[in-house]
């Protein structure tokens, strides 16, 4: 966990016209959002292993969740 926080400070943050986002509160959840989602895919892909599923399938469903998200607030 120690080595998520780590990769998660490491990050800097960008607003869409490339400025840091810098409100400390904001960073934090972000933080905390990163490393969740880490531990989460991890867990995905500890427990698909143990069931004998194949890494590189597992790699590539989790790769497509992330793709396929939506973006609620984008403007049309």
């Amino acid at each position: 966990m120690a080595q998520d926080n780590q990769k998660s400070q490491s990050i800097v943050w960008r607003q869409p016209d490339g400025a840091p986002v810098t409100c400390h509160d904001k960073i934090v959840v972000l933080n905390e959002n990163l490393s969740d989602l880490r531990q989460e895919c991890q867990d995905v892909m500890e427990d698909a292993l143990l069931m004998g599923c194949d890494e590189n399938q597992i790699r590539e469903v989790l790769e497509e969740i992330i793709r396929s998200a939506k973006n609620p607030f984008k403007k049309r």
